[in-house]
């Protein structure tokens, strides 16, 4: 796979919900480059170029990611708050799309730098529609800043 193309990193557990989001980017015709990884720890070695994904190019950096927060190893709060402090990942807009509710998530992640936090509708149809919504935005309407 050519990691250099990824315009999305979806950093999700759960396999129906990535299967789901994927699903829903595709056939909304945003992107065909997303790449999944399931726990945060496979997040910061992507990011970071680190273990399977160390040919990867640094500077080749993902336009969006879509970041769950309940995962195991490394959870979605601490890859938040890691490429949030770093001065070279802290432009890439982090959106939280999780199932969490619970006001200290919220607060917490958009403490650290999120740039929205989207709870997971439990229905599919709604899933489907928040998910090409969010990409419609991040991937179509938001300007990012140079590089």
């Amino acid at each position: 796979m050519d990691y250099d193309t990824i315009e999305i990193l979806l950093v999700e557990d759960s396999i129906e919900d990535a299967k789901l989001t994927i699903r829903a980017l595709t056939k909304s015709g945003l992107t065909n480059k997303i790449h999944h990884v399931k726990d945060g720890a496979e997040a910061l070695d992507f990011m970071y170029c680190r273990g399977a994904f160390n040919s990867r190019n640094i500077e080749q950096r993902p336009k969006l990611i879509l970041l769950d927060l309940k995962m195991p190893k490394v959870n979605g709060t601490e890859v938040l708050e890691k490429l949030k402090s770093d001065p070279e990942m802290n432009m890439i807009p982090v959106v939280i799309l999780t199932s969490s509710k619970e006001d200290p998530d919220i607060k917490r992640c958009y403490e650290l730098g999120a740039n929205s936090y989207i709870v997971k509708p439990v229905e599919s149809d709604n899933f489907f529609q928040a998910v090409r919504e969010l990409g419609m935005y991040w991937m179509i309407l938001n300007q990012p800043p140079q590089r």
